[in-house]
């Protein structure tokens, strides 16, 4: 009444996996997502330094190019170019980012286990924290 399947099915199944497209490790996805976090903190980084050149910047983007080269097997990360017309009230927006992307660096170098990833992450959060206008000082919540 119905025919056979001739051909073999385009979805894999548990009993039949095959090797045919490429499938990463879990320390794989987490190195290119390390990865991704520091080169995006990087170029913010870079734009910081542009409107606000500090030696504490200098330090911290050749560290993040270090890392990010690490994690990408030796491949140096593309820089930001400083764009014209910026002005400082951008300052302020820009901390604020970095200090959300080193957040998020964090989270992965911990969960990967990467000390050095983390400990630059946790020392860039603290540098953005620093530069930002408010209170520095955790309240109770009650």
């Amino acid at each position: 009444m119905y025919e056979p399947i001739r051909t073999k099915s385009v979805h894999s199944t548990m009993a039949d996996t095959t090797a045919d497209f490429p499938h990463r490790s879990r320390e794989e996805e987490l190195d290119i997502q390390l990865a991704s976090h520091l080169a995006a903190l990087l170029a913010v980084t870079d734009e910081l330094r542009a409107l606000a050149p500090s030696a504490d910047l200098d330090t911290a983007a050749d560290r993040l190019a270090g890392q990010v080269c690490r994690l990408r097997g030796g491949r140096t990360p593309a820089r930001a170019v400083a764009a014209g017309g910026r002005r400082e009230s951008q300052v302020m927006p820009l901390h604020r980012r970095a200090h959300a992307l080193a957040g998020r660096a964090l989270v992965v170098a911990a969960s990967r286990a990467d000390t050095a990833a983390a400990i630059l992450s946790a020392e860039r959060m603290d540098a953005h924290a620093a530069a930002l206008p408010g209170p520095r000082e955790l309240t109770a919540a009650g």
